[in-house]
């Protein structure tokens, strides 16, 4: 298992969390709970499905992890933190999600100044049919 780039502060180092944080450190996608367990190592011994929503829970306090609620919250989704500003689009039928390379909101600022509100961040989820999708629905 390689060493942790950016462990918290901290934060001591269990078998558990270490292992959690590799599959997140393997990929840019976004992933499920269960597609997070089902790429843990079992040679290393797989920690139960509530370990890792509890390792989960622990990186998105420590701001290791950033949780997404995909589906109009019915799924949350989780990706290492890597500090960049990212957009997705998710299809409605197959719950694919498709990171954008752009921010449809780059030329959009709300008018909250009047009401002392300084906007630090936003969060977009556009959702649609993905090409496969769509031709199975006679897009």
């Amino acid at each position: 298992m390689n060493e942790p780039r950016n462990w918290p502060t901290g934060l001591k180092k269990t078998r558990q969390r270490l292992a959690v944080l590799e599959v997140l450190e393997s990929t840019r996608e976004l992933l499920t709970v269960s597609e997070i367990c089902a790429r843990l190592d079992a040679s290393e011994g797989t920690p139960s499905i509530s370990t890792v929503y509890r390792v989960l829970d622990l990186f998105e306090k420590k701001g290791v992890v950033v949780k997404t609620n995909a589906i109009s919250g019915d799924t949350a989704v989780y990706a290492l933190n890597r500090f960049e500003h990212r957009h997705y689009a998710i299809c409605v039928a197959c719950k694919k999600i498709i990171a954008m390379d752009n921010c449809p909101m780059e030329s959009f600022v709300p008018s909250l100044a009047d009401e002392g509100f300084h906007v630090v961040g936003h969060d977009l989820q556009i959702m649609g049919f993905c090409r496969e999708c769509d031709q199975k629905r006679g897009g």
